[in-house]
């Protein structure tokens, strides 16, 4: 009998009348050239008792049909009013129907309806397209990986961190809001090296979900890479616990998404990390945003990512890592014509070498310094210098930009600096002053442009780093490949 069993279950998967989906059936797409897209929901606060539960099933269908995603990822704060059990069944069937894998982190509403963690997982672990799970044991419940495999199905390409942000601290002197602790940060480390020492020693590109926004979420707040809507404060735990850091030292993680700020949906750029806030999904929940979801969507074999706000109106916020330039720049910047008239004689930079009195800005060079020398090098360097105090250089060449986009340059200098592209200053680093980085951006087409850094050393202290972003080049200082003398 169980022979025949088996033959019939295999049968109707077959058909198509059972499905079964699993972690393994997650990767990167031929049909989609080699991209994969998330769809961010959170905070549905679902309340079966509730007539907005009908709405918000209408935005989630919306987006999955207008969008077309690979997974669902629901970060907390899901289920907040009993039935648990029934709520869950509820949100679950939206995927369901709609053919959606999808995985879940709790948030720290989630375990106030009746049911602990744990029981959140036992309800929806064998669900049809439920590809989470309840992880190893360590505090929380749902801290677990989903790796994303290659389009040829061969490896592993890219890596999804699912953490438990937990709900309330033991103690009410410790805040209000409990953080990830130090158990699971270990389990991140290991398993972030386990996955690495398994590609060759090369970090995969990841990016973590959990609900309750970390502290470093308040260092983006007013930055020039920082794009969305903040209406409220960032509610993070009051207690540091070293996540982020972890992060940064594994060299693996792009970006964290998180929800819980009903009115934030801003991402930005920390220490090469994006730190994003999702847009707020149900109806019920506390808030003046349109509902709807973030999409994120990611590249094969890249560090990169697209990251935009979808609601029933609409895109809002295209956001591209690692650069952190935005639709926003594309739509409002007008782009410098490639330098056709100009040809390039060879790979380098060229320099002129001043020395001079006490320098205190880059106007100065000019009256205060002299000429000592000039010469061509491969890239920009303080090695023509012949003193440590009082000199200046001027680097002047050609750019080739390899495509049509917004390019976001930086100088790190001590003392001043200024970068101009096509007679255009792009970053004004200028003064006397310690090492200090200054940013600025420009819309260029494809080809040659003209280049020019100035830098000057007052005393005590002497660097120069030149570096680029833009939609598709992770930072880096500008290569020697892309610099060039001109005829």
């Amino acid at each position: 009998m169980k022979k025949y069993i088996a033959i019939l279950l295999i049968l109707l998967v077959c058909s198509g009348m059972v499905h079964t989906f699993g972690q393994d059936n997650i990767r990167f797409g031929f049909d989609k050239n080699g991209q994969f897209k998330i769809a961010q929901f959170t905070d549905l606060h679902w309340d079966n008792k509730s007539p907005g539960c009908a709405e918000t099933v209408e935005v989630i269908k919306y987006v999955l049909s207008i969008e077309n995603p690979d997974l669902a990822m629901l970060t907390g704060d899901i289920i907040t009013a009993p039935p648990a059990r029934e709520g869950w069944l509820s949100v679950a069937r939206i995927f369901e129907e709609a053919k959606m894998p999808w995985a879940v982190v709790l948030g720290n509403h989630d375990d106030e309806t009746g049911v602990t963690r744990e029981e959140v997982f036992d309800i929806i672990e064998n669900l049809p397209y439920f590809v989470g799970e309840k992880g190893e044991k360590m505090t929380g419940c749902g801290n677990y990986t989903l790796p994303i495999m290659s389009s040829d199905g061969t490896k592993i390409a890219s890596v999804l961190y699912c953490l438990d942000s937990n709900n309330k601290p033991a103690a009410h002197k410790y805040g209000h809001y409990d953080w990830i602790h130090a158990d699971q940060i270990d389990w991140y480390r290991k398993t972030s090296a386990a996955y690495t020492a398994n590609n060759n020693n090369q970090p995969l590109p990841s990016l973590a979900f959990f609900h309750i926004p970390i502290l470093e979420f308040n260092n983006i707040v007013g930055k020039e890479t920082t794009v969305g809507i903040q209406k409220e404060g960032v509610a993070s735990p009051e207690i540091n616990s070293g996540l982020f850091c972890s992060f940064i030292e594994k060299k693996d993680m792009m970006g964290v998404f998180v929800g819980h700020d009903h009115d934030n949906d801003y991402i930005g750029i920390d220490y090469d990390i994006a730190l994003g806030f999702g847009r707020t999904t149900g109806i019920d929940a506390y808030g003046i945003l349109e509902r709807g979801s973030r999409i994120i969507n990611l590249y094969e074999n890249k560090f990169r990512f697209d990251t935009w706000i979808r609601t029933r109106k609409g895109t809002a916020f295209a956001y591209y890592f690692p650069s952190g330039l935005s639709s926003v720049d594309e739509e409002s910047m007008a782009f410098l014509p490639a330098q056709t008239s100009i040809g390039k004689e060879a790979q380098g930079i060229s320099y002129t070498y001043y020395e001079g009195g006490r320098l205190k800005k880059i106007a100065e060079i000019e009256t205060n310094a002299k000429k000592i020398k000039e010469g061509t090098i491969e890239n920009f360097s303080l090695d023509p210098a012949v003193t440590v105090d009082s000199f200046a250089l001027v680097f002047k060449g050609l750019i080739d930009i390899p495509e049509r986009g917004v390019y976001r340059f930086y100088t790190y200098s001590d003392d001043g600096s200024r970068l101009s592209i096509d007679n255009q200053v792009v970053v004004d680093n200028d003064g006397s002053h310690n090492a200090r980085r200054v940013d600025g951006k420009v819309a260029l087409e494809a080809g040659l442009h003209e280049l020019e850094v100035i830098y000057f050393e007052d005393y005590m202290g002497e660097v120069l780093e030149v570096g680029w972003s833009s939609r598709s080049i992770r930072e880096e200082q500008i290569p020697d490949e892309v610099l060039f003398v001109s005829e």
